[in-house]
Parts: structure tokens; C-alpha cells; sequence
């Protein structure tokens, strides 16, 4: 139950509606749920041998690349750079895999539908680790380790090479989906809030708490960044240019649904493990549409502070230049199936500085991530 606004001490009165708006953004962190399309979620045994997985540089053609590579630890599980770089440059910005497990399509395109087929992308493009089926197969049947470790989630290593692709993709995401943002700033301020701890909201930065109130409602960044994770997991035409480079565009989410739908490890596909595909049901009835063209991922804002740059091409330095260009949005930088929503917010100098106080606010902190020890031998 929300307590009244009237119970807050008037220099930090919200009304009800802001209450429940900043109350629909927790709790945090969320409980954790099993992916009924991967048998290996959940399983100790297999976020063991995703995180061996997951800083195995032969898991790469030159033996050099790797998933931390580009998703490093230290920098909340970025890169720092605008656009991957693994074998060869790519097109797009390293998102964090800190709560990936929340998403509902995977990538800046959705082009996966789980984050065991996500995990499987990284390792086939010859831009990012380049690798094939038989190689993958050959580096876990010739690994007396890895084997062994397979055999323990899965049973016998199977002569299928891309079945074994599939259970390594499965391991990874078992690892990754134990990658959860800590508490942030802000997550302390809603809850005491919502239980009237004055001392509690005290606590809570002044300007971060106006960046707070543009946020939920002169902005309307709420519209699209909603709920404990700060996303609706959906895709958008923000105004970022989609071109590449000269001749060369990025369609973003049109052709992430034609990767989607042509690829054998949908959800619809034979390796989900879940109940009759149950899960499917979202790939089932996606549609593709001209207005997808140059739309992508609307990303989560926890722990945003951290992995700049921003944006799906890593085009904005700084989180004030991410203010600034929903505060300048003009409808011009739209496609002509653009986002009747945006509008250029047009901030004041002092409101651009309390709405990115607050979003820095969604940051934990850097909590440490401490690499787990492996015994010699997997018995």
C-alpha cells in the first residue's frame, strides 16, 4: 500500500500519481526465473561451465577474442568503445549483459528471441569470434576439461556438432543470467518512500530527485523506459542516424525480425527445451513492417553511468549528450514512420543537469565481480 504524499515531508512531496509511478520502477533486484527454453538455467554445474566458457579464448578463430573481450568486468560488462571490436569492427555498441536475463528479444535488433540463441550469435560472426559448429564441437570433445564439464549438464557429448554449439550457447546464458545490477541510489529512495523513512529520503540527492520528476513527467521517459529494469524491451526510432558509413545503413529491427524468423535456433525451432515451445508464442506472431527500419532496442537504465558511449552505434560521449539530444529532437531526424511520441523535450541548462543526476542514480556503484577459481580436474 502507498503511503499519501501528505505523510512526506513537504521539501519532498510527490503527488499519487508520482508516487506510483516511482513505485512501478521496483522493487529491486528481481527474483529469479528459470528460462523454460533452457534446460541448463538455473543449474550450478552450468554457470560453471558458461563462465569457464565465457573467458575461453579458443573459443575464437585467432585464439585471442573471447565474450569478456568485449564484455569486460571491470567496465560493468562493456567495451568503452562506440562499436564492437572482435575480429573485425562491427556495427554496433557493446551492451552490458548485467540483467540481460530480464529481456524479452535479445541484440539492438532483436534478431534472438533467447539469450542461449544471442549467446550463439557472438560466436558464428566472423566480425566477433568466428567460429563454426565443427570448431566449437572439436574444442569441447578435445578438452578433457570442458567435456567433462559438458557431460555434467547435459549428459554425453553428442556427435551433432551443432547441438553441441546450442548446449555451449546454453551454458553461457546460464552464466549470464547470474549477471544482476546491485542496488542502486535510487532503488534506496523509492523504498524508503514508499515507507515514509524521512532520514531515508533525506538521503536521496536533491537534483537527482527534479531529474526524477522530469523523468516521470515533463519528459515521459517513463513512456518507453518503464518498470524495475527501466525498459519496455521494445524498439524505437529515436532520431540516431542509422547510417553506417557511406553506402551502408543499419535497418536495425527490419531485418533483426527477418534474422529472427530464418534462424534455426528460434524458439520455434527444435532446440527449445520448453513444454510444447510455449515460449515461441512471441515469435510466432511477430510482425514485420515498414515502420521497423532504423528502430532499435529501447535499452535498460540500470547501471547506465558506467558504459558510455551510448546509443546502439556509441554515437553520444556522454550521458549529457543523450539529455541534450531528446532535449533538441527535431522531427526532421525521424523516418517517415517515426515515434509520434518523441518531441524535443527542450530543457532548461539546470533541468539537463538534474535528469542526468538522476540517471547517474541508477548505477550500483561498480560492485566488484570476483572471477570464480576452478578445481584442476572436473570429477
Amino acid at each position: 500500500m502507498l503511503l499519501l504524499a501528505a505523510l512526506v515531508p513537504a521539501a519532498h512531496a510527490f503527488t499519487k500519481a508520482e508516487m506510483r509511478a516511482i513505485a512501478a520502477h521496483g522493487p529491486w533486484p528481481p527474483a529469479f526465473a528459470r528460462d523454460p527454453s533452457n534446460r541448463a538455467s538455473g543449474n550450478p554445474d552450468a554457470i560453471e561451465l558458461g563462465e569457464r566458457l565465457f573467458f575461453e579464448r579458443r573459443l575464437s578463430a585467432d585464439g585471442e577474442q573471447s565474450c569478456s573481450r568485449c564484455h569486460i568486468p571491470e567496465r560493468s560488462w562493456t567495451d568503452g568503445l562506440a562499436r564492437a571490436q572482435g575480429l573485425a569492427l562491427t556495427d554496433r555498441n557493446t551492451q552490458s549483459i548485467a540483467n540481460v536475463r530480464l529481456q524479452r528479444w535479445f541484440g539492438w535488433d532483436g534478431a534472438n528471441d533467447s539469450l542461449w540463441a544471442q549467446s550463439i550469435r557472438p560466436i558464428i560472426d566472423p566480425r566477433e569470434l568466428g567460429m563454426g559448429a565443427r570448431q566449437v564441437a572439436a574444442l569441447v570433445r578435445g578438452d578433457a576439461d570442458l567435456a567433462c564439464r559438458y557431460r555434467k549438464v547435459f549428459g554425453e557429448v553428442p556427435a551433432n556438432d551443432e547441438a553441441v554449439l546450442v548446449g555451449v550457447a546454453k551454458a553461457l546464458a546460464a552464466f549470464q543470467e547470474t549477471r544482476v545490477s546491485g542496488r542502486a541510489p535510487f532503488d534506496e529512495f523509492r523504498d524508503a518512500l514508499l515507507k515514509g523513512d524521512e532520514a531515508g529520503i533525506a538521503s536521496y540527492p536533491e537534483d537527482a530527485k527534479r531529474g526524477l520528476v522530469i523523468f516521470i513527467g515533463k519528459g515521459k521517459c517513463n513512456a518507453c523506459h518503464l518498470g524495475p529494469a527501466f525498459t519496455n524491451g521494445e524498439f524505437h526510432d529515436t532520431g540516431i542516424p542509422f547510417f553506417i558509413e557511406k553506402g551502408r545503413v543499419d535497418p536495425g529491427r527490419h531485418s533483426g525480425i527477418q534474422k529472427l524468423r530464418a534462424s534455426p535456433y528460434n524458439l520455434l525451432g527444435p532446440y527449445n527445451d520448453a513444454p510444447e515451445r510455449a515460449a515461441a508464442i512471441g515469435t510466432r506472431h511477430v510482425r514485420l513492417e515498414h515502420r521497423n527500419f532504423g528502430e532499435f532496442r529501447t535499452p535498460s537504465l540500470r547501471n547506465l553511468a558506467p558504459t558510455a558511449p551510448y546509443m546502439h552505434n556509441g554515437s553520444l560521449a556522454t550521458l549529457r549528450d543523450v539529455v541534450n539530444h531528446y532535449s533538441t529532437l527535431s522531427p526532421d531526424r525521424l523516418h517517415a514512420d517515426g515515434e509520434a511520441i518523441l518531441v524535443a523535450l527542450k530543457l532548461g541548462e539546470g533541468e539537463v543537469r538534474d535528469l542526468v543526476a538522476f540517471l547517474e542514480s541508477l548505477s550500483d556503484g561498480g560492485g566488484t565481480y570476483a572471477r570464480r577459481r576452478f578445481a584442476a580436474d572436473c570429477r
